[in-house]
């Protein structure tokens, strides 16, 4: 709920503390944001614009691809990492590990967030994301998790060294940022595709591809910010069903460039059930 990460949040208008009243959050420079009854905030700054969000179809798709489990061995290894992660903090500071929130930028349903929230008793999760329709079930998606509406690409509504842990999962990754809310010793674990995800679909219905330098251009530019600190492939198979395909494409962003008569065609082609790869680098960059 919000009140759980409510120290941790920042003005976007002045960068100061805020506090809740009620349903509203306030900071001592006199703005104001309420809470929508959908149980988010919106931290947005004020010429900020959302068109870049996913769309409710996008959410509703995501929603019922991971609600089946077909992404669940991702969802395991980024727990994994992020109890990994902690326990070498701790272990470090002699037992006084970096502590503080569990941050996911582009948090989307708030799915992975959940998943590794239930493997930190006690942690808090902010759920940062642009698309208010995905953020609406992200703050249902656990009882420890607030949800924010932000740009990830503008300053995030955090305070300073305010996270221990930051997830990033297919998403939009500010360097600066990142580095600015983590506390010090705290990790970045990044979740990106591989060139082989989804290669079954990619060609058969004319989906957008990963290039192949992907992990390298990653680390380049989270370079100058974060230190890498290992890194895992995570490959499966998963077998999908003609609606689980149409559902797959809908959530991502080969939704933004599809036509729908043309995909029916092509899934028409397609055995069904299929069997496609998932295949994605789950990899820690420490501050």
């Amino acid at each position: 709920m919000l009140q759980d990460i409510e120290p941790y949040l920042a003005c976007p208008h002045c960068a100061r503390p805020l506090t809740l009243d009620g349903r509203t959050l306030r900071c001592p420079g006199g703005h104001s944001h309420d809470l929508a009854k959908q149980g988010y905030v919106s931290l947005l700054a004020g010429d900020a614009h959302t068109g870049t969000g996913d769309t409710a179809d996008m959410v509703a798709a995501r929603d019922d691809f991971l609600a089946a489990g077909h992404y669940r061995p991702i969802a395991d290894a980024l727990a994994a990492a992020a109890v990994e992660a902690v326990a070498e903090a701790e272990a470090s500071d002699g037992g006084d590990g970096p502590g503080g929130l569990v941050a996911d930028l582009g948090a989307g349903t708030g799915h992975y967030l959940a998943h590794v929230l239930d493997a930190l008793p006690g942690r808090p999760g902010a759920a940062l994301d642009i698309s208010k329709y995905a953020l609406r079930r992200a703050a249902r998606a656990h009882p420890r998790i607030g949800a924010v509406v932000c740009d990830a690409w503008r300053p995030l509504p955090l305070l300073d060294a305010s996270a221990g842990l930051v997830l990033n999962v297919f998403a939009p990754r500010n360097g600066p940022e990142i580095r600015r809310v983590l506390r010090p010793g705290g990790t970045l674990l990044l979740v990106s595709p591989t060139s082989r995800h989804l290669r079954e679909l990619v060609d058969a219905l004319g989906l957008l591809s990963v290039d192949e330098e992907k992990q390298r251009r990653i680390d380049e530019k989270l370079g100058p910010y974060l230190t890498p600190a290992g890194r895992r492939e995570v490959e499966f198979t998963m077998r999908l069903s003609a609606e689980d395909v149409r559902t797959v494409v809908g959530m991502g962003p080969s939704a933004w460039h599809t036509d729908p008569a043309r995909l029916a065609e092509r899934l028409a082609a397609l055995p069904d059930p299929v069997a496609v790869t998932a295949s994605v680098t789950v990899a820690a960059y420490r501050r």
